[in-house]
């Protein structure tokens, strides 16, 4: 029991209970709903930042709220590519992959990205469950390109999903699951016919893709910025709110490295996800504190009917 005497030790304890007070309205409003997060950047090679993570999911979890897992692994990658010499660029944002590099991109992110991740749920219950893009068709894709200062760049085996089979998920999700999802998926031809080809696709985009299909009710990327600026690099002009409009005005302007985490944040809410918050994944507990805090953290994406609420 805290000593009322001890002024430090009772003040801290005030201030944990103002803020379970703070998330009450929150875990209320949330209890039942879907939420899909992309995991990335620094929050997946920080030891304390992948811990604190694992931690807020599985708080999510206890509250009632169902959190979904997408996640990339690009330093991860880059590291790999590396080391057995496979050369790698990005264009527009996006990772040009030779199919040498897509086998490459497969082992690191289903047994390493993956595999550590789960391990970091399950160390206090039964809770996560890995899954790839290409189990039970859980993702379709097709090849895609990007265009770089007005001309086509031919990305190689890199995909855009173009289907989302949610059932394997859902099932989780009822069985009180977490699902974590790597971003690999089967190739289909313009008749939707598996070509036998496996696709690197956009961490960002395949968990928008999820969060459409699930219609959830928010989907939370982190990311290696605090949120979108309006004049990026000055800190002063980071953009809380925006709407779908808003934001589509803005893409042209944008550094090639959040272009594409700004379009899927526009493709979850223009699909049907309630909300789309960039968050700073450089930080412990991120994901908790823009979900059960008044204000919010990073930069909130709204539909065009959702700009006022």
């Amino acid at each position: 029991m805290t000593d009322p005497s001890d002024p430090t030790r009772y003040e801290t304890a005030q201030l944990k209970a103002g803020t379970l007070m703070e998330a009450l309205p929150w875990i209320q409003r949330y209890s039942g709903s879907v939420m899909v997060f992309k995991y990335g950047g620094n929050a997946m090679v920080s030891e304390p930042l992948r811990q604190a993570f694992a931690e807020d999911m599985v708080f999510l979890r206890h509250v009632g709220i169902k959190p979904v897992v997408v996640h990339g692994g690009g330093p991860q990658i880059n590291r790999m590519l590396e080391r057995l010499g496979i050369e790698s660029e990005f264009r527009g944002g996006l990772r040009v992959t030779s199919k040498e590099a897509v086998d490459a991109i497969r082992m690191v992110l289903t047994g390493q990205v993956q595999r550590e991740l789960v391990s970091l749920l399950n160390a206090t219950g039964p809770y996560a469950v890995g899954l790839s893009g290409e189990d039970a068709e859980l993702f379709r894709a097709v090849r895609r390109g990007t265009v770089v200062d007005g001309e086509e760049v031919d990305l190689g085996h890199v995909g855009e999903v173009v289907g989302v089979n949610p059932e394997p998920v859902t099932q989780l999700l009822e069985a009180g699951r977490i699902p974590v999802i790597s971003s690999v998926a089967p190739e289909v031809d313009a008749h939707g016919r598996p070509t036998g080809e496996i696709l690197n696709v956009n961490a960002d985009t395949a968990a928008a893709a999820v969060a459409v299909a699930l219609r959830a009710e928010k989907f939370v990327a982190l990311t290696d910025v605090e949120g979108l600026y309006a004049n990026w690099p000055d800190k002063g002009s980071l953009i809380a709110s925006l709407s779908a409009s808003e934001l589509r005005a803005m893409l042209p302007s944008l550094q090639a490295g959040m272009i594409p985490k700004m379009e899927a944040a526009l493709r979850a809410v223009e699909g049907g996800a309630r909300r789309a918050s960039i968050v700073d994944g450089r930080s412990p507990h991120t994901c908790l504190l823009e979900i059960f805090t008044d204000t919010g953290i990073g930069t909130q994406l709204v539909p065009d009917h959702g700009a006022s609420s």
